[in-house]
């Protein structure tokens, strides 16, 4: 199912600036290793969240080679941190690689670990938290990050219309998950949130107390 309407996703997609050398590269790679990464609709709006809302702290749960934390930290200023995590040494190794030839390299701070096992770990308040992990664990990542979140902070969460699986009749556990982590999202007297069918959909979300 397409989210978005494919000719408009093309306009779009032709009325955006061109990238940096190094969002190219980083977009170049995951065409030819069919890496799923947020793209640059989404990533220009991940930036303008950051210069909205002053972000000097952002948490990413998932992070991949660095890709959306890069349009991070585009949108904030010097002496700001992100804190990227997962399981992988060699996306940790790519993102430290990028972020360096970006400029960026004093700002990011990567974790190789389960995403929720990490943030438990740390101790808030975000300006900004970004889901992106596995989608079976969605509901958690939502009790995890709303507690390390500042009054006013956002959470993003990318994939919530699933490409339209969660329509399907026999669901799966991500789509059942997911569907789960939305009721939960909308029901939370903590948060503001809204979905946004973009991409594959963008649930944001603001802490209200």
């Amino acid at each position: 199912m397409n989210i978005t309407n494919p000719k408009i996703e093309r306009y779009v997609m032709k009325a955006l600036p061109p990238r940096d050398k190094v969002l190219r590269e980083m977009e170049q790679y995951a065409r030819k290793h069919a890496f799923p990464i947020i793209g640059p609709m989404v990533g220009r709006f991940l930036s303008q969240l950051a210069l909205i809302t002053g972000a000097k702290r952002i948490l990413e749960l998932g992070s991949g080679y660095g890709y959306s934390a890069y349009w991070f930290a585009g949108g904030m200023k010097k002496g700001g941190k992100i804190i990227c995590t997962d399981l992988s040494e060699e996306n940790r190794a790519r993102a430290i690689e990028f972020f360096k030839r970006g400029g960026f390299g004093p700002m990011l701070e990567y974790h190789v670990g389960d995403a929720l096992e990490i943030a438990e770990q740390l101790k808030g308040p975000f300006d900004i938290i970004l889901n992106d992990i596995d989608k079976i664990d969605y509901p958690r990542a939502l009790e995890t990050a709303i507690p390390r979140l500042r009054k006013g902070g956002i959470f993003v969460t990318d994939n919530v219309l699933w490409s339209g699986r969660i329509f399907h009749k026999k669901k799966t556990a991500e789509s059942k998950a997911i569907l789960e982590f939305n009721r939960r999202l909308f029901s939370s007297k903590k948060i503001f949130s809204s979905i946004l069918p973009v991409r594959d959909g963008l649930a944001i979300a603001v802490k209200a107390d």
